[in-house]
């Protein structure tokens, strides 16, 4: 594999909080970067709750993906969930995103993870590498947010 992936760490931080605030705006997230910082803060920090990782060189990175652990009775132990993923608009259809992820799904399995899940726009050009990568739509299933930030 040609592209790298590297735990992200406290000291990334204000290259995490860019890249992320470029996510947001493209899209349509509205954060600030308060909030933002809150958020990554404690994963960056080792958090059990979630692992970000930057994609390409630690000190010029073009990437970022964000998975978040949880427990499912259904699939038997951990999972986790694709938060945000996110590469350079400069630097994307050149195989980077792929490559990462295509790294990252044994690297959880060897970490106990029995199944990875995301959330991708059905239009989405990308939903064919996630097939490629052994991601399934579940038909039965769609997913459903009750934002608790808001009484």
């Amino acid at each position: 594999m040609k592209t790298k992936l590297h735990m992200a760490r406290a000291e990334d931080l204000s290259r995490l909080l860019g890249m992320v605030a470029s996510f947001h705006d493209e899209t349509g997230i509205e954060q600030d970067e308060t909030t933002r910082t809150a958020a990554l803060a404690p994963l960056l920090e080792g958090s059990p709750h979630g692992v970000v990782y930057i994609i390409g060189p630690r000190n010029a990175p073009v990437g970022y993906i964000a998975i978040s652990f949880g427990w499912s009775i259904e699939m038997g132990g951990i999972d986790g969930f694709v938060d945000e993923f996110w590469i350079r608009p400069a630097v994307r259809d050149k195989g980077m995103g792929g490559e990462a992820l295509s790294a990252l799904v044994p690297a959880l399995r060897e970490a106990g993870v029995k199944a990875l899940h995301l959330e991708a726009d059905r239009e989405s050009p990308v939903d064919a590498l996630y097939r490629r990568l052994g991601f399934e739509r579940r038909d039965r299933y769609c997913l459903m947010t009750a934002d608790l930030r808001h009484p």
